[in-house]
């Protein structure tokens, strides 16, 4: 197991990625899949203002995560709990996030097997989608960081000029009704804050833990704070405003009722009977974004595994972790609503909510005791 002492000279060959492309990175990481399956769609038409809300209890988790790297410079999540708890607590601890870090990427493979078959693709086998989209995700993730990175910094404008270019159809179409958005708060606090604990504050935000793995690997470690909270405001923007684009035109009961609202939101443009039928760009924008987030769960998956056991080359590692992601992805939930309810309702509860907020909470109040501790056997000496 590797622990503080051998950081830098495990280190000292790894890639490194600039800022710029640290916050394309976490704003895909955000976006992700949660584009795809309508972010907080139990809120109806207060969905934008649960994507706020959730986001700004997404930063303050974030906030923690990023005191804990300062707390403890130069390691990265897997290393922060051996160092602060010992060998075999912090290890087994540490172990836990490499099984949810793979557990998340199979969770990615099934969203790709239910997605692609139940819109463009009827009759391939889910075997077949999911293995191809895991052989590419594979051979990105053994090209390194630098190569997600640079695909993260390419991938970034596309997606904003496909977004933008997605509101203008849409718009051009006249099927945009603002006026479905209102009243604000029609049901109250409660089905909002139903849509932000424990889902929304975990998904996509409190997931974003992962990034820990990431951030040692940057050029520029001491700007990685600035970076992320810039990267959670553009997210938040980014989700809020889909989600309100959906329900001005499908309107509250078709957006909280659909399985992908924004793929059938993709399939109400309609300009002058010329432009129509924009199903299969949509699909490629989702897929981009999925292949993103996947790309990023098995690279850390893969990094956790390699600092947790000394292994020198990382790429021995992708071939068997591609496998079990892989064979997870396929064989788990047997349908997509069974697939999608897990996800929001029981997963969350389950694994993210222990692992995202109290395990590195109980960490923090750890370290900072140790450190008071330390700081005043120092003053006594």
């Amino acid at each position: 197991m590797l622990y503080p002492e051998k950081i830098q000279k495990a280190g000292s060959h790894m890639e490194r990625i600039s800022n710029y492309q640290l916050f394309t990175i976490t704003v895909f990481f955000q976006v992700g899949t949660t584009i795809v399956f309508g972010f907080a769609s139990g809120a109806g038409r207060d969905a934008w203002l649960a994507v706020l809300i959730s986001s700004f209890l997404g930063m303050i988790i974030m906030l923690m995560y990023l005191l804990l790297m300062r707390m403890q410079p130069g390691l990265t999540l897997i290393e922060w709990y051996p160092a602060q708890l010992g060998r075999w607590l912090g290890g087994f601890i540490s172990w836990l996030y490499v099984l949810e870090f793979i557990y998340d990427a199979g969770r990615g493979i099934a969203d790709v097997k239910y997605l692609i078959p139940t819109t463009i693709l009827p009759e391939t086998p889910t075997w077949v989608i999911g293995g191809v989209f895991i052989i590419v995700v594979a051979y990105g993730v053994s090209s390194g960081i630098e190569i997600i990175g640079r695909m993260g910094e390419m991938g970034f404008p596309i997606i904003i000029a496909l977004s933008l270019l997605e509101m203008i159809l849409l718009f051009s179409s006249g099927v945009v009704h603002t006026e479905r958005l209102q009243p604000v708060l029609y049901e109250g606090w409660g089905e909002i804050w139903k849509s932000v604990w424990p889902t929304g504050a975990t998904q996509s935000f409190g997931e974003s833990i992962e990034l820990a793995m990431i951030w040692t690997l940057t050029r520029q470690p001491e700007r990685v704070m600035k970076t992320t909270i810039l990267a959670i405001i553009c997210s938040a923007i980014f989700i809020g405003t889909m989600d309100a684009l959906a329900v001005a035109v499908l309107g509250e009961g078709v957006f909280q009722r659909s399985m992908y609202p924004m793929y059938l939101l993709i399939r109400q443009i309609n300009v002058a009977d010329f432009v129509t039928n924009m199903d299969a760009i949509g699909i490629l924008f989702f897929c981009g974004l999925l292949f993103m987030k996947l790309s990023i769960h098995m690279f850390v998956a893969i990094r956790s595994i390699q600092l947790l056991t000394s292994i020198q080359n990382s790429r021995i590692l992708v071939l068997p972790v591609s496998i079990i992601v892989f064979l997870i992805g396929i064989k788990m939930d047997s349908n997509s609503v069974k697939h999608i309810y897990d996800g929001v309702h029981i997963v969350p509860t389950l694994l993210w909510v222990p692992l995202f907020i109290i395990l590195p909470s109980t960490l923090l109040f750890v370290t900072w005791i140790r450190k008071m501790w330390t700081m005043r056997r120092q003053a006594s000496s």
